[in-house]
């Protein structure tokens, strides 16, 4: 994926950046984009509207109706996963911390 470097321009109060039209085309973005922080950066998404969804009865008749032939999964049968003993894993979750929006605090003055 290519690089490119946005000046962050002055918008008021705040801070803003100018994405390329041939960005905006490319990822359909209209007017609005969805802004999540993460642990490697800044990631934006487009806001995309979300049909309506299925119920667990309209999902399950349009999976019994399909003719999809599922006879090459069989082999998976012989890989021994159905003999082995499962328990609950330990629970290991990855260490990111929570955007902190509050302003940063006056220093003290050393005496």
């Amino acid at each position: 994926m290519k690089r490119i470097p946005l000046k962050v321009a002055r918008i008021g109060n705040s801070r803003g950046v100018r994405i390329p039209a041939i960005t905006l085309a490319r990822y359909r973005i209209g007017d609005s984009v969805i802004m999540e922080e993460t642990a490697d950066g800044i990631l934006l998404r487009p806001r995309r509207e979300s049909g309506p969804k299925l119920s667990w009865e309209a999902t399950a008749g349009a999976m019994a109706a399909s003719t999809e032939d599922w006879s090459d999964w069989d082999v998976a049968l012989a890989d021994g996963l159905d003999l082995l003993e499962w328990s609950e894993p330990a629970v290991r979750r990855v260490a990111e911390c929570a955007p902190d929006y509050s302003p940063p605090r006056p220093k003290r003055a050393r005496r």
